[in-house]
């Protein structure tokens, strides 16, 4: 029997981007032991991302206000669980995650029998593109923080693409970060006693759009972060 995988795909103002990622998926060979499903998560954009999605022939969900790049993950989530998938991977709707690298994450779950697994940019020999020297400063500090709030070895906690087996579905779908959930979802997994695998992955610049998180807001950012980590430790 093919086990149910869910790609959730969460978008704000995501048209310029989406065809060429949609048309990547289309074409990703997935194992046969894979049934893959495709659902765009449109987190209220002002743009054209809903008609392009229907276009693609893809499952939408059209969220009738902005939830936040969380909200719209767990929107997601929520949807895989209801469905009974066995997986559900996030796929960034900026094409800086390339479908075929879903395949990484299935194999990497199988082989090490994990919760969650995170697609790496920074262990392993992964060489394609690292974001700026400010982001990796950050994420070298969320590493340190993971040690200390998880007990985990994780380098790139702000990593969107991940994959979330039975188990962590049924968590995240009732208890999710709103904002920046990557680093904080990590804290409730290890509370929960989820297993947790980093795995390296090629990633790109975006295909598109402009990111939520500029030079400016960095700061501000991990100091959010943060305290939303330590709160989330203290509370679970």
């Amino acid at each position: 029997m093919q086990e149910k995988v869910l790609l959730i795909i969460p978008c704000y103002n995501e048209e310029a981007a989406l065809p060429a990622l949609l048309s990547e998926v289309a074409k990703t060979a997935f194992p046969d032991l894979y049934k893959v499903d495709v659902i765009v998560v449109n987190d209220c954009s002002t743009d054209n991302t809903v008609a392009v999605a229907k276009q693609m022939n893809v499952l939408v969900l059209d969220l009738p206000m902005n939830l936040g790049i969380g909200g719209a993950v767990q929107s997601g989530i929520q949807y895989a669980f209801n469905n009974q998938y066995d997986y559900a991977i996030q796929l960034d709707g900026d094409g800086q995650h390339p479908p075929a690298e879903v395949v990484t994450l299935l194999n990497a779950q199988k082989k090490y029998n994990v919760d969650v697994v995170i697609g790496s940019r920074f262990v392993g020999n992964g060489d394609g593109f690292q974001s700026s020297f400010i982001r990796r400063l950050g994420i070298r500090y969320f590493h340190w923080l993971n040690r200390i709030f998880t007990g985990n070895q994780i380098f790139d906690s702000t990593s969107g693409f991940r994959l979330l087996n039975k188990n962590a579905i049924a968590l995240a779908s009732n208890n999710y970060p709103d904002e920046y959930p990557e680093p904080e979802s990590l804290v409730l997994f290890a509370k929960a006693g989820l297993k947790v695998k980093e795995v390296s992955v090629q990633m790109r610049e975006r295909q598109g759009g402009t990111s939520s998180i500029g030079k400016s807001a960095s700061v501000y950012y991990s100091l959010k972060v943060s305290l939303g980590m330590f709160f989330t430790f203290i509370r679970h």
